[in-house]
């Protein structure tokens, strides 16, 4: 018998996360760009965003039970979570979401 792949391992689930926002205001682009350098910097590239405008999608909005803007959801791993509000907090946005720093480095 082989050994185990270590890819095949049961590796964690991805994250996946979807940020709603209203419009294209300096807000929404600046919530999109703190919370993408957040993500940079606890997750490296292990992690998946995709922004949903509100007034252009408000169906998937309905679908996520999203209301207001900005909101954050996590969509996987499972269970979703959703924040709303601000996300400027970097420990707000990972303690709501029920997230860890994955890619920062062990304590010594």
């Amino acid at each position: 018998m082989s050994p185990a792949d270590p890819s095949g391992a049961s590796a964690p689930a991805p994250l996946r996360l979807r940020l709603y926002v209203a419009g294209t205001a300096p807000r929404s682009s600046r919530t999109i760009e703190s919370l993408r350098q957040l993500c940079g910097r606890s997750f490296g590239e292990a992690y998946e965003l995709e922004v949903v405008d509100l007034y252009q999608q408000p169906g998937l909005a309905a679908e996520d039970g999203v209301v207001a803007a900005p909101t954050l959801v996590r969509l996987a791993p499972l269970p979703a979570r959703r924040l709303a509000g601000d996300l400027g907090d970097e420990d707000r946005v990972l303690q709501g979401l029920g997230l860890d720093r994955r890619a920062e480095e062990p304590a010594p």
